[in-house]
This record gives C-alpha cells, structure tokens and sequence, in this order.
C-alpha cells in the first residue's frame, strides 16, 4: 500500500471491474469516521430486500462454500472475505498488515484478516471480530470475466491451508 507513505487517515482498495459502484465508498468513510474503534470496513455482497446484488447462482454457492471454510480458518464469523471492496484506518497496526508482500494472488483477503488477528494475538489491543465491520452493499453487479480459471480454483484451497499454517496456528 504505497498510498500510506503519504500519511493518509483512510487507504482501500476496490475491484477493477467496478463490480462495487464507487459511490459506495462514502458509506465505506462513514463507518469509519461515526466509529473510532472500527479499522477495517469490508463490502458484503449480501441480497438483502432494498438492496441490488446480482450474482450468478453458481457464484453465489461456490463463494459461501469458500467464505465457510475461510470463516473457519480464521475462526471468525466472517460473511464476505472475497468481496473486492474494503477501506482501512491507517494506524501502526495497518502499516504492519500491508508491510510485506502477499503470498496469495486470490486470497490476500484472507491474508488481510490473518494477519490482523496474529497481529493482535495475545495482546490487550482490540480485536479483529471488534475492528472489521462488515457493510452490506447496496449495489454490486457481477460481470463477465472476473472469475477464476479452473487450475487457479486448486491452488485456492493450497493458499487458504498455507494461511491457516502460518498466521492461526
């Protein structure tokens, strides 16, 4: 996160294909800014009445299988890790989550979260179930080409068992 160097209050990241409207991260601020203690704000893609979420069923199923077994890795009762909008407070412990590289190319999400409970594993600060919100999107589209390929659906699994290894354990 480059963007940090600058000494921003907020840095985040949202998916290229703008599946996510922009305009959602107003919302995204605004959790942050009413609550002091909230860290991490994550988009979830939740089909709430009032709402417009539109994902393919086949999506929407492989990516609760993966969001359980993710849920369980981390052992906190995360809905959405995969959803590509999320925004940061950037704090000490933030600068630390984002200061090396990610191993995962699809999962880094994860990472993010592993990290952050390892970060405060022990320790009197807050923790990760008491500083990630996780905000129910109120539009998100899914489009074509923002899916992945077979082969990388197996080295998935290989990243989320690396994760729980190196952070959980």
């Amino acid at each position: 996160m480059l963007a940090m160097e600058g000494n921003p209050q907020y840095v985040g990241f949202w998916d290229s294909d703008l599946a996510t409207p922009l305009n959602e991260i107003e919302d995204f601020i605004q959790t942050l800014d009413v609550d002091p203690t909230c860290e991490m704000v994550f988009g979830a893609r939740v089909n709430l009445l009032g709402r417009n979420v539109k994902r393919g069923l086949f999506r929407h199923y492989a990516g609760r299988i993966f969001a359980t077994f993710a849920a369980n890795v981390l052992k906190l009762p995360i809905y959405d890790t995969q959803c590509g909008a999320k925004i940061f407070r950037v704090n000490n412990c933030c600068r630390l989550i984002f200061a090396e590289p990610f191993f995962s190319k699809w999962i880094f999400d994860v990472e993010i979260v592993a990290r952050l409970i390892k970060a405060r594993q022990g320790t009197d600060q807050r923790q990760a179930k008491d500083v990630i919100v996780e905000y129910p999107l109120r539009n998100w589209q899914e489009t074509d080409g923002s899916k992945l390929r077979l082969a990388d659906k197996f080295v998935v699994g290989s990243y989320l068992l690396r994760i729980y290894r190196k952070y959980t354990r």
